[in-house]
């Protein structure tokens, strides 16, 4: 009988263990997610904002030097990411792949341009600098209209911000959620030795010597938690890199380690924290008051 009550006891032990190991490393991995978002936001907002294009149209009467020129120093320009000469007959090609017919059969000759498509880098993509830009392309004899879309640019500066904005408040209260979660799931384990704590200074140990054990086991189980969470978040930025590798997740290896360190500092203060305020809250409870 002692036997059985005993391997009972070890098991339930075993799984009250496991559920606060377990919940810790779930809002760790969510809070780590949330951090990827948060040092990742520009680099999200700037990989879009790249994805911008400026065609600059030439005239018919733009000599084939001239056009070598406009590329070459669109290439070298401090606001380019890239520069591409598109003629007209790539532009019709891959029109009538787009539109499933030959439209120069139908009209019988080709009415578009040679083009040189015009990627900008990020800190260039905002309305007023993309129209000096394109002010200073159309002012070129050869040239014959700068077209991009305004109104995509002007929404996407705006949604880039707001977007920044609302992913730091969500942080910060997931953040906020994240502590009271592991803090109520300690504060219930410890909860169940509350007669144990009670026992152990009656006897006439002190704070210290009983907070001691309790914090360094949920010290160690924030530690599994979070090596749980980093294990997850670890598959979850090599799965991220692996389809969309325009990011750079794994190349930026500094913002890596800074969130690795602060999810698994994170799981072990806030387990050393929780622990410490719980069974301080027990010392200082009367026995009558265990009961409720």
């Amino acid at each position: 009988m002692s036997q059985y009550i005993e391997r009972y006891q070890r098991r339930k032990l075993i799984s009250s263990y496991f559920s606060v190991a377990l919940s810790i490393a779930l809002v760790l991995f969510l809070l780590g997610v949330l951090g990827l978002l948060v040092l990742n936001t520009k680099k999200l907002a700037d990989h879009f904002k790249e994805q911008i294009t400026i065609s600059v149209f030439l005239k018919d009467s733009a000599k084939p030097v001239e056009i070598d020129q406009l590329q070459k120093s669109l290439a070298l320009a401090e606001y380019t990411k890239s520069a591409e000469y598109i003629s007209k007959e790539d532009a019709a090609e891959q029109y009538s792949e787009d539109i499933g017919e030959n439209f120069e059969e139908f009209l019988g000759y080709n009415p578009l341009k040679n083009s040189i498509d015009v990627n900008l880098k990020a800190d260039f993509v905002s309305p007023q600098q993309i129209d000096e830009i394109a002010e200073d392309l159309a002012a070129k004899a050869y040239v014959d209209e700068v077209s991009y879309d305004k109104p995509l640019i002007s929404l996407l500066n705006n949604n880039a911000r707001k977007i920044s904005l609302w992913i730091l408040v969500a942080s910060a209260i997931f953040t906020v959620i994240a502590v009271l979660l592991i803090n109520s799931s300690i504060r219930l384990s410890i909860y169940s030795k509350r007669f144990i704590i009670k026992t152990m200074q009656m006897v006439g140990a002190t704070k210290t010597f009983i907070r001691r054990p309790f914090i360094w086991t949920n010290i160690k189980l924030g530690m599994v938690g979070a090596v749980i969470a980093l294990i997850g978040l670890g598959v979850l930025v090599y799965y991220i890199d692996k389809n969309f590798p325009e990011l750079n997740l794994l190349q930026d290896y500094i913002v890596l380690i800074i969130l690795f360190v602060s999810v698994f500092g994170l799981g072990v203060i806030i387990s050393w924290a929780s622990t410490h305020f719980a069974t301080q809250r027990f010392l200082n409870l009367r026995t009558d008051d265990l009961y409720y």
